[in-house]
């Protein structure tokens, strides 16, 4: 185990709050005990972790006992918990056409995304697809809304057209004017489209969705114009799942 911070590892972790950055160094960052656990237990390959206490089970010459006024310095939480650890990006892995796929069309919270990728995890769905515009994962406020599950998770990012015309598998939108999802007819197959928070899923791929359903609204006075997407996600997945279970 080493000690100490340099300049230049300060330096580094910091510029990986930038996508730019963490796509030239190839690597992203983790932060807190659970985070961390996770990553190490997957295929995950660990670059450097720096803790303020000794509780990781990692290659010595990997780890870095600081203090925490130094964890201060490097992490990119208001309260930084125990650790911070360095993780290289793998390649992108492509999906498996089957079973049920969640795609996000220009989804840009970062919390958002970190809670669909958790959703996921939780209801079994092994691939999120993303569009180009779509934050990126290793976003370190993606990562740690996740808290693991994008080590579950294969996350894509593609052209999200292309993508869904090459699809030969039913193709999910959620729109206002769409079929009720809790008494719509559902497959234990298909792909999953979600939009952008403010303007929904785009013009061009509603052109690629083949089935449109919606969440109804059961508020008296129906003010409220969306849900939030992540939300949505939850319900939309919740019911998928459920139709697998009845008898």
């Amino acid at each position: 185990m080493s000690s100490a911070l340099s300049k230049n590892q300060i330096k580094l972790i910091k510029g990986l709050s930038q996508k730019k950055n963490r796509q030239l160094e190839r690597l992203f960052i983790a932060e807190g005990i659970k985070g961390i656990s996770e990553f190490l237990k997957s295929d995950f390959k660990l670059k450097s972790l720096f803790t303020t206490k000794s509780i990781f089970e990692a290659p010595k010459d990997l780890v870095f006992e600081i203090s925490e006024v130094e964890l201060k310095k490097i992490s990119a939480l208001k309260n930084p918990n125990t650790a911070l650890a360095v993780f290289e990006i793998p390649n992108q892995e492509s999906t498996q056409e089957k079973g049920l796929i969640v795609a996000l069309d220009d989804v840009r919270d970062p919390g958002n995304l970190g809670t669909i990728i958790r959703l996921c995890d939780w209801y079994g769905v092994k691939d999120l697809v993303c569009s180009y515009n779509t934050v990126d994962c290793y976003n370190p406020k993606v990562v740690q809304a996740t808290m693991g599950s994008l080590t579950r998770v294969n996350v894509q990012y593609v052209n999200l057209n292309d993508y869904l015309t090459s699809c030969k598998t039913t193709v999910f939108g959620t729109f206002l004017e769409g079929e009720n999802i809790y008494t719509a007819d559902l497959p234990t197959e298909g792909i999953i489209v979600l939009g952008n928070e403010a303007n929904g899923i785009s013009e061009s791929i509603e052109a690629e969705v083949s089935r449109k359903v919606t969440i109804p609204q059961f508020g008296h006075i129906k003010a409220t114009e969306s849900l939030n997407v992540a939300n949505a996600t939850a319900i939309l997945l919740s019911e998928f799942r459920r139709r697998t279970i009845e008898t």
